[in-house]
């Protein structure tokens, strides 16, 4: 079984072209090689008739193959033949270590590509061991050998657990150990191992794929929080806002819109579970879709105001341009008009009416110049 190389550096890191290159090189063949395995698996569990045993399994292993391969097209463009300067080298170790799309099933969307990697390392040994094609059947020490490997990258995520749970993993974890030292001690005993490597193939890549998805829906829930806590402080900021453009509405248009502003407060602080998260989001969408509302009112109520002012402005403009403004009624209809837009607050349809009356006598006027 082909195993995913190591990444050349850190989130943040330039690796030195060599390295980025060797790197790229040795995904390129995992990513083959990991198509050629999983079409060999396919095809062992249809000749065996056990398609659908592990077809979540074969499903979400061939989501995650597809996963890593669209993001190595992605860095492999970024590459660019080798043209590449200290910030197209960070853009790659980005593309590595950033998550990859949330879409790849069995809920383990937010992954990076290491973690995809480990995880289809994983499901390999997983569906190997339950379709019994276990690489070198016969041969218990490469399978001992293999195991010990795994074993050990269990460890180091192990480690990574929060410390509420991190108890139960760990005697998981010693479980396998010791089982595989069994296995190990039998074997040098030259007893047959071959019944008992199986299932602890199994148990060891269902552990560590349990614990690489635990870890990715840690962090969505950790980015999911921090989303929530940008959205509320962005709608408490709205709020201030909407409550001054409400007082100046209410201060300058006569009927104002009579709209509450949500107090975003009244929803407390944003909870710390995946669950009530999620409903306190769904209530500060609720807010910021009556914040449009309010807004959408109170701004229409301004904005017409603004535009009876400009109407009248363009009208005494085009009268001024026939020459004549100064005429008695016009003149004299402008100036109530303009009186009743000096008010504070202003009567709109009052205003309204007198722009509009204006705007006839001024009709009137251009009818008459033009018989």
């Amino acid at each position: 079984m082909s195993t995913a190389p190591t990444p050349p550096g850190p989130l943040g890191s330039a690796p030195e072209p060599a390295a980025l290159q060797a790197y790229l090189h040795a995904l390129d063949e995992w990513v083959r090689g990991r198509k050629a395995e999983l079409d060999e698996l396919d095809a062992a569990a249809l000749a065996s008739q056990r398609g659908a045993e592990v077809a979540s399994d074969m499903a979400l292993a061939l989501s995650m193959w597809k996963a890593v391969s669209d993001r190595w097209q992605l860095m492999w463009a970024t590459w660019d033949g080798g043209r590449v300067g200290h910030q197209e080298r960070e853009r790659i170790t980005a593309l590595i270590w950033g998550r990859l799309d949330s879409t790849v099933g069995g809920g383990t969307g937010g992954t990076s590509l290491p973690e995809a990697c480990r995880l289809s390392d994983a499901l390999v040994s997983q569906l190997r061991a339950a379709l019994s094609l276990a690489p070198g059947a016969d041969a218990a020490a490469a399978r001992i050998k293999e195991l010990r490997a795994q074993l050990e990258r269990l460890r180091d995520q192990v480690g990574l657990e929060p410390a509420l749970g991190r108890d139960a993993a760990v005697d998981r974890l010693a479980g396998l150990m010791a089982r595989l030292q069994d296995v190990t001690a039998r074997a040098q005993r030259g007893a047959d191992v071959g019944g008992l490597l199986g299932p602890l193939e199994q148990e060891a890549a269902t552990f560590e794929r349990d614990l690489i998805v635990g870890n990715a829906r840690r962090r969505e829930a950790r980015e999911l929080l921090e989303d929530a806590r940008e959205l509320q402080a962005d709608l408490e900021t709205r709020e201030t806002a909407l409550r001054t453009l409400a007082e100046r509405c209410v201060a300058k248009v006569d009927p104002a819109p009579r709209y509450a502003v949500p107090d975003v407060s009244n929803l407390g602080a944003v909870p710390n579970t995946a669950e009530a998260i999620e409903a306190h989001v769904a209530k500060l969408h609720r807010v910021e879709q009556a914040f449009a509302l309010v807004e959408e009112k109170y701004a229409g109520a301004l904005a017409e105001l603004s535009q009876l002012v400009d109407l009248l402005d363009a009208l005494r403009a085009k009268a001024a341009a026939h020459a004549i403004a100064d005429q008695p009624d016009l003149a004299a209809s402008e100036r109530q008009a303009r009186d009743v837009l000096a008010r504070e607050p202003v009567p709109v349809p009052v205003a309204r009416s007198l722009v509009g009356t204006y705007s006839t006598w001024l009709d009137q006027l251009l009818t008459k110049e033009n018989a």
